[in-house]
């Protein structure tokens, strides 16, 4: 498998694993030195991520992504997200990895829909 599929795989993985709620999955996806930033966060490290970012109960209905490319060690995803109170929304993410797991992750918040 080369490094585009299976790139494109660990992203598909990763909302997978929020929508099953399995945070042990998304550990061993990530760097040890991995950083999270968006509009609310710069770069903080994992453990935050896992404190601020990870819902403390099932959040998601589905996550739809409608963009997904890779360019080397870089993927851009763009999803909607369906939450379970009815509402949804779009975003675009940045992802970096090194090796075969996620060094980065940046997100650009989209829209409520």
């Amino acid at each position: 498998m080369n490094d585009m599929h299976t790139r494109q795989q660990t992203v598909r993985d990763l909302y997978a694993a929020y929508l099953e709620d399995r945070k042990d999955k998304v550990v061993a996806m990530l760097t040890e030195d991995f950083t999270f930033s968006s509009p609310r966060d710069d770069h903080i490290d994992r453990a935050t991520y896992f404190e601020r970012c990870w819902p403390k109960e099932p959040f998601f209905r589905a996550i739809h992504i409608e963009f997904l490319a890779v360019d080397g060690d870089e993927t851009a995803v763009r999803y909607r997200a369906e939450k379970l109170d009815g509402g949804s929304f779009a975003n675009m993410e940045s992802l970096r990895f090194r090796g075969d797991k996620i060094a980065s992750v940046e997100v650009y918040f989209g829209r409520n829909l």
